[in-house]
């Protein structure tokens, strides 16, 4: 593989924009057109809901499938500067069948559930159309499944006992896939249509912003010239990004960029260096305040407010970054790894004072989400704050005088008081035209023209990032429509539960493993949504709080990124870290143990996703849980105030293994062998130095 960019091309499934072909010419310029349109239609619908659930899912998915054909050849390794006519043709097809539901609405709600003929050809084109797409972006294997779902559907009375139901027409099929809200355009896509969307673009236009290069400053100024500083950079660098940027694999192709070189100047092992960039960026999925695609949906799907699932995550999270951020610091003292002289790193506060306003639309979109407001809204304000500070920085940057900047702000928002005591437009609308009012202003400005460009940019960007999620949204939903209509998950959810009977470990391993075997092939979202479908209800069951199974079944399905053979987040950092992927993923797996730990710990202790119990009871299992993986870290890097020889290695694995457990005495035990290994460890290690001073 030559470079980053190939790589991406091959593993970036939840934003394959990288392997998409760069068209030129007219063709170029068509594409970023869509894509424009595709985010001005996401902005106009999201402030002004000028159109029904349905019509909009329809049209997101038309524009999804015309981007889709236009920048994915129908063969693997056939990307060139220009789309074929038949693409083209499949483009326009795609877009102009998703107005199916826009012009013919009434009639379709008078006659719902009795598809005419129109109906059926419209429907099976798109569905199969669907399937092409989703086929082009990330392979055989997941529309291949969601294909065979379909004959499952029909010919439900011939298949052998343990897999026969009542069966279904083709009309009920198609019928259920494109012209009901339980199939194509069901909640996924509806999901992918309002809320992830918005966080693409908030996230895009942040970083066109420079808040990529905030974060980096920030990082160096604050641990780069620490003890093994270039990786700590990584760590906090990633978990930044995390904040804005919920896909791991972009992560990994935009920070370690920076990072991995950086890891390698300074002494560390390539494998080590690109599983510390792998590990951090697929932690960005998992923090909050802007989580993957896949929070969303579980928020949507179990009917409780995104904010519980971003202050559930916040623990695990940071534990998470905490076990990253210990393995480098311990492979820093067995190496001898020194960090970059403090002269070179840049000044933390200054970048800070310089750049603050980057961090307000973050700000805000924290607040508003933990104060009630809807996703949707939250992120078309954050989304909109940054676009007005991009314009409104240029603008006012143009004024030599101090006062006259601070005035500007103040008539900017003077004349937004004015519009909305006045008019009656709702604030997401508002903000909306407080864009608009600001391009015009900024079309004047010297300069200006390259800013608008600049957000323009940031809306082709989104658009494109927005392909991967949504086509997989769609997908799915063929999978989820069928599993609805047969009852397929009920009885996958019962088979479980005969197999595993009254053992919670066994069900939960069972869940692991079936996610990290269906990540190896498909991305986290229809991984999520069929683990949770079948594992979930069976875990709830066994007692197990509803949003803790389904945050579990979310974190192994991230895992399966890091995991061996296909650990996707190290394939992306081989080719910047110029070492095997295997080697990265193994070493990735060590890193990131918090990951394959803290699941099953908030299983058995809920209060660690603030599920239940005092805030004593969280703090406890949090504190149980800091000490199991600073103990892991020594076991796993054979060092922790000196070299560890396998005795040691072993106890402190079994030590940190009692932790998790939470059965009686085991944490009495624990905390026993806890003291007498460090008691221990602590005086090998003196007599060690003495011997070798």
């Amino acid at each position: 593989m030559s470079s980053s960019n190939d790589t991406a091309t091959m593993v970036d499934r939840e934003n394959p924009v990288h392997g998409a072909a760069a068209l030129t010419g007219w063709q170029g310029r068509a594409v970023f057109a869509i894509a424009i349109a595709f985010t001005f239609f996401q902005i106009i619908t999201a402030a002004f809901s000028p159109l029904s659930t349905i019509v909009l899912r329809s049209v997101h998915v038309g524009f999804l499938l015309a981007l889709t054909f236009m920048l994915f050849r129908a063969r693997r390794g056939a990307q060139s500067d220009r789309a074929p006519w038949y693409d083209l043709a499949l483009a326009a097809l795609a877009f102009c069948l998703s107005l199916y539901h826009w012009a013919f609405e009434g009639d379709l709600i008078q006659r719902a559930g009795d598809p005419t003929t129109n109906d059926l050809i419209v429907g099976t084109i798109i569905t199969v159309l669907v399937l092409e797409g989703a086929r082009r972006v990330m392979g055989w294997e997941l529309p291949l499944l969601c294909a065979l779902f379909i004959p499952y559907a029909i010919f439900g009375r011939s298949l052998p006992d343990f897999m026969m139901h009542r069966g279904f027409d083709f009309e009920q099929v198609i019928d259920t896939l494109y012209f009901g809200t339980e199939g194509i355009l069901g909640t996924p896509t509806f999901v992918s249509a309002t809320f992830i969307f918005l966080f693409i673009l908030f996230g895009a236009l942040l970083e066109r912003a420079g808040m990529i290069n905030l974060f980096n400053d920030l990082a160096l100024g604050t641990v780069g010239h620490h003890k093994g500083g270039p990786a700590k950079v990584s760590v906090i660098s990633s978990g930044l990004m995390g904040t804005i940027n919920g896909s791991g694999v972009a992560n990994v192709l935009t920070t370690g960029q920076f990072t991995i070189p950086l890891m390698k100047r300074f002494g560390y092992r390539p494998a080590f260096a690109g599983a510390v960039e792998a590990c951090s960026s697929m932690g960005g999925q998992i923090m909050p305040p802007v989580m993957g695609a896949v929070a969303f949906i579980m928020a949507e799907t179990i009917g409780i407010p995104y904010s519980e699932v971003a202050l559930a995550a916040v623990i695990p999270a940071v534990l998470y970054f905490f076990s990253a951020f210990w393995m480098v610091h311990l492979e820093a003292g067995r190496a001898n790894l020194l960090g970059l002289r403090k002269e070179d790193c840049p000044n933390a506060l200054k970048a800070l004072v310089t750049k603050w306003y980057l961090l307000l639309p973050l700000v805000v979109l924290v607040y508003l989400l933990f104060s009630g407001f809807t996703p949707l809204f939250a992120g078309t304000m954050g989304m909109a704050l940054t676009a007005v500070l991009i314009l409104g920085q240029h603008a006012a940057g143009q004024m030599k005088v101090t006062f006259y900047r601070i005035l500007f702000w103040i008539g900017l928002g003077l004349c937004a008081a004015i519009l909305y005591r006045f008019t009656p437009l709702r604030i997401e609308s508002l903000a909306v035209v407080m864009i608009g009012l600001l391009v015009v202003l900024t079309w004047f400005v010297q300069g200006g023209r390259e800013t608008q460009r600049l957000l323009l940019h940031s809306f082709a960007d989104a658009a494109k990032g927005a392909l991967g999620v949504g086509v997989a949204c769609a997908l799915v939903g063929i999978l989820v429509g069928i599993s609805q209509m047969t009852g397929l998950a009920n009885d996958l959810a019962r088979g479980i539960l005969a197999v595993a009977g009254d053992n919670l470990l066994l069900a939960l391993m069972m869940t692991m493993v079936t996610c990290i075997i269906l990540g190896t092939g498909i991305p986290t979202i229809p991984n999520y949504i069929i683990t949770s479908s079948m594992a979930a209800p069976v875990l709830a069951e066994m007692g197990v709080p509803i949003l803790v199974s389904h945050m579990f079944v979310f974190y192994f399905g991230i895992m399966a990124d890091l995991t061996p053979p296909v650990a996707l987040a190290a394939l992306a950092a081989s080719s910047v870290a110029k070492e095997s992927h295997m080697k990265i993923a193994f070493t990735a797996t060590k890193i990131g143990i918090a990951g394959y730990v803290v699941p099953f710990m908030a299983v058995y202790t809920p209060a660690l996703m603030l599920q239940g119990g005092t805030w004593f009871d969280t703090a406890y299992v949090a504190f149980k849980a800091v000490i199991a993986i600073c103990l892991w870290g020594g076991a796993a890097s054979a060092w922790l105030i000196g070299k560890m020889n396998w005795f040691e290695r072993i106890w402190a694995a079994g030590a940190a293994f009692l932790f998790v457990l939470a059965l009686p005495i085991t944490d009495e035990i624990a905390f026993a062998a806890t003291v007498a290994f460090l008691l221990f460890h602590w005086w090998k290690s003196r007599r060690v130095t003495a011997k070798t001073a």
